[in-house]
């Protein structure tokens, strides 16, 4: 591949990069500020990037992802296979929390949310599915963190523990000694890390390797108590363990 097709691919790439959870939908002039490309340049690659579904132009001008990547992205083996195996399992705990249901898995220093199943009733949360979270602030991610190894906590500290409501882990003190518990414990509960008035509780999935690949998590209301989830929720991660040959360890 030439030079120019990398360049015009990474370019591409960055204007995609530009859209996230709080800001699914832009204007080319904000795209352009978000990814310092110059205009003239952002507009050509959102007229490409539309032609091959990759963005949705909307009414108002606004530019969105396009159904597409979610097409695409659906085909990536390590997420298709693990959610395959996971959904079954992940509706039996909803049944039982009627609650927020998540399956997280780690993406560079941050947490991932494959799925989501959540009820209209069902506590406020930050994250949904496909959106990005900080390890150390949520009860997935610091699953995930606890099994990643010292230098994606390094990586983690280097960019500073920021801070969500006054509950979030801002300690490197803290947050080893939690790492530690929850590789001891197998699980995690977390008051208002993330939330207000929100309470989770993590647990992992482990591949046939035993290498932890993947957590479940279930958030409720701060005000419940935690201990009669936390047959329910290990229950699931060792059965999706299990479906992914890890043996049911959690």
């Amino acid at each position: 591949m030439a030079s120019g097709d990398r360049s015009l691919i990474g370019r591409a790439f960055i204007v995609l990069g530009a859209f996230d959870a709080t800001s699914p939908r832009l204007t080319q002039s904000e795209i352009s500020r978000r990814t310092d490309l110059p205009l003239p340049t952002v507009h050509r690659l959102c007229g490409q990037l539309v032609a091959e579904g990759a963005l949705e132009r909307r009414s108002d001008g606004k530019y969105q992802v396009g159904v597409r990547l979610w097409e695409i992205g659906a085909l990536a083996p390590g997420a298709h296979g693990l959610r395959q195996v996971a959904l079954p399992f992940l509706e039996d705990l909803y049944e039982v929390t009627r609650e927020n249901v998540q399956l997280v898995v780690r993406e560079g220093t941050e947490a991932l949310y494959l799925e989501r199943l959540s009820s209209r009733s069902a506590v406020t949360v930050v994250g949904r599915a496909g959106g990005r979270l900080p390890l150390h602030a949520s009860s997935g991610g610091l699953i995930l963190l606890a099994h990643g190894g010292t230098e994606l906590l390094d990586d983690v500290l280097r960019a500073g523990l920021e801070s969500f409501t006054p509950k979030t882990i801002t300690s490197e003190r803290i947050l080893r000694a939690t790492l530690d518990e929850i590789r001891r414990s197998g699980f995690v509960v977390c008051r208002e890390y993330l939330n207000v008035g929100t309470l989770a509780v993590a647990a992992p999935v482990r591949e046939s390797g035993g290498n932890v690949v993947a957590a479940v998590s279930t958030v409720v209301p701060v005000e419940q108590d935690p201990a009669p989830l936390l047959p329910a929720l290990v229950a699931a991660a060792r059965g999706i363990s299990r479906g992914l040959g890890g043996g049911g360890l959690g």
